[in-house]
């Protein structure tokens, strides 16, 4: 794989952690959410831990770097489902600066701004499409593509419709499967003042974590279980818990003896989702108001999304899916090939004058990123049930944890951590490690 251009970005919070014990209960392998979910958990309960990163900093796939004196997401950015997301209660308990994300959104069609009768038909028809692939979900038993869900009857208003269920399923809805689709709507999202990388980096400051330690092999084949990293070095504990991305593990990680069949052909018949993002930094961008979303309907380029004004400032993302990057990665340098195709997207819209101040100082390529190989899993259909069988120890040793785990929140950073606490507390009470 490539190096990606997000890759020399550095986190805004320098790390403290705590040394690695040398005999440790329990080994955390990752330091994304799950990671430092079940760490936390298990150190809360008294239990000796030692954190494997394989990257020079923590938060896997939410990193909040400085761009122009400002903290910006190059990841995650959102705080998903509100009421079902441990990170927002977790987060109001000790006072972070959460905000609720804006209801209000923006909406031009072709390169005018919608009047409010097409704002009204636009609204009905996301109603109409979520209640059908919903209730679609609900009543059949048989698993197949959600996008066979999404009526025919919606206007013009369809096809864009189809392009943002896209974007945050990660993959055309035709590759996404129809049992995994009623989720993801609880109610009211969030963001955090300063960054949810950030937010992520803090709760992991005084964990015992040792960075740039890629694992290479795990070992349950004799008296508890062994990981072995690449640099050769060998660890033992009574469990280990595995919160690499799915995508990550399809490829890297051996393990002795293998896998039962069930696990590994869990494991295997993910696909990589991607949603990557293209920073502007564009104080004369046409769209006012902090944190809202955007929505353009017509033309020739269609751009999957826009957030706007990010935390008030005149940073904003353009959001790409699947798709899209496949179009980019046709190309040679597909970071530039990302800034020439938002160029054309806006001209075409706001007209060149318009660009004169546009500046595009980061673009994100998770699906190039060795540790990550894609922004979070995808269910294809007739997998429905992967996310439950990955939740099943092995040999009472070995657990899986991550965003591809939760059935709730699946490709969020909300999801991630509520799994890191399930298998922590699934370890301590099986194995009798609370010294509380």
């Amino acid at each position: 794989m490539v190096t990606p251009a997000h890759a020399h970005f550095a986190s805004t919070i320098p790390p403290r952690f705590a040394p690695l014990p040398s005999v440790p209960d329990v080994i955390v392998i990752g330091a994304g959410a799950a990671g430092i979910a079940a760490a936390r958990s298990l150190v809360e309960a008294g239990s000796s831990v030692a954190v494997l990163e394989a990257r020079d900093r923590v938060g896997g796939r939410a990193v909040t770097t400085s761009l122009r004196g400002h903290p910006i997401d190059l990841g995650a950015h959102w705080l998903h489902a509100g009421p079902v997301n441990p990170l927002v209660a977790l987060g109001h308990a000790r006072g972070e600066p959460l905000r609720k994300a804006a209801q209000d959104s923006h909406l031009m069609v072709g390169r005018r701004r919608a009047r409010p009768a097409e704002k009204a038909a636009f609204s009905r028809a996301f109603d109409i499409a979520d209640r059908a692939m919903t209730l679609g979900a609900s009543r059949s038993n048989e698993d197949r593509p959600v996008g066979s869900l999404v009526p025919v009857g919606l206007g013009p208003w369809r096809d864009r419709i189809a392009l943002v269920h896209a974007l945050v399923s990660g993959r055309p809805l035709d590759e996404v499967s129809l049992h995994d689709w009623p989720s993801l709507e609880y109610g009211d999202n969030f963001f955090v003042g300063g960054g949810y990388g950030a937010y992520l980096a803090r709760l992991a400051q005084g964990l015992p974590i040792a960075l740039g330690t890629p694992v290479g092999r795990i070992d349950r084949s004799g008296t508890g279980v062994s990981v072995e990293t690449e640099a050769g070095a060998v660890l033992r504990a009574k469990a280990v818990v595995v919160t690499l991305p799915i995508m990550v593990l399809q490829e890297s990680v051996r393990f002795t003896p293998a896998l039962p069949a069930e696990i590994r052909a869990s494991i295997d018949g993910f696909r990589s989702g991607t949603y990557e993002h293209a920073v502007l930094h564009w104080p004369s961008m046409p769209f006012r108001g902090r944190d809202r979303l955007a929505s353009i309907v017509g033309g020739r380029h269609k751009p999957p999304g826009l957030l706007t004004r990010i935390d008030g400032t005149p940073f904003h993302y353009f959001e790409m899916d699947a798709g899209t990057a496949e179009v980019l990665d046709a190309k040679a340098e597909s970071a530039d090939a990302a800034r020439r195709f938002v160029r054309t997207v806006f001209a075409e819209h706001f007209g060149h004058r318009a660009l004169r101040d546009l500046r595009i100082p980061a673009v994100t390529e998770w699906r190039h990123d060795p540790w990550s190989r894609g922004s979070w899993a995808v269910v294809p259909p007739g997998h429905a049930e992967a996310r439950n069988t990955l939740k099943a120890s092995v040999d009472d040793r070995l657990w899986f944890a991550g965003e591809a785990l939760s059935r709730e929140q699946w490709g969020t950073v909300g999801g991630a951590y509520a799994e890191g606490l399930r298998a922590a507390g699934e370890i301590v009470e099986r194995l009798g490690l609370s010294r509380g």
